[in-house]
């Protein structure tokens, strides 16, 4: 028996859901500021201070939630996590619509 790739495609990402426990929504966000101390070095206004943020949707209201820096890398690793989720997804639903509508024609 052949195997279908669409299948094997789907089996693997559909395996590969586990990875994505650790997920966070939203979207990073990496702004610059300064912290208006007149002695420091931001002071200039080209050494900026960076701020880390999640911005999303709570209970249909934009939030931003600050992120300590040492957190930072590994929330925009959660994140980019939940996009991977929505991604193989959509190829999920694009294989299974195919294959429904291949599946109807054959009737």
């Amino acid at each position: 028996m052949a195997s279908d790739p669409d299948l094997e495609l789907r089996g693997r990402l559909i395996r590969s859901l586990g990875s994505l426990r650790e997920m966070l929504p939203g979207s990073f966000v990496e702004r610059k500021r300064s912290c208006g101390r007149p002695n420091c070095h931001c002071a200039d206004g080209k050494n900026l201070h960076s701020q880390f943020q999640i911005s999303l949707l709570v209970d249909g209201k934009p939030k931003a939630f600050n992120i300590p820096a040492k957190l930072a890398e590994q929330v925009r690793q959660r994140i980019e996590m939940h996009h991977r989720l929505h991604a193989a997804v959509a190829t999920i639903c694009s294989i299974n619509l195919r294959r429904f509508l291949k599946q109807k024609e054959d009737q």
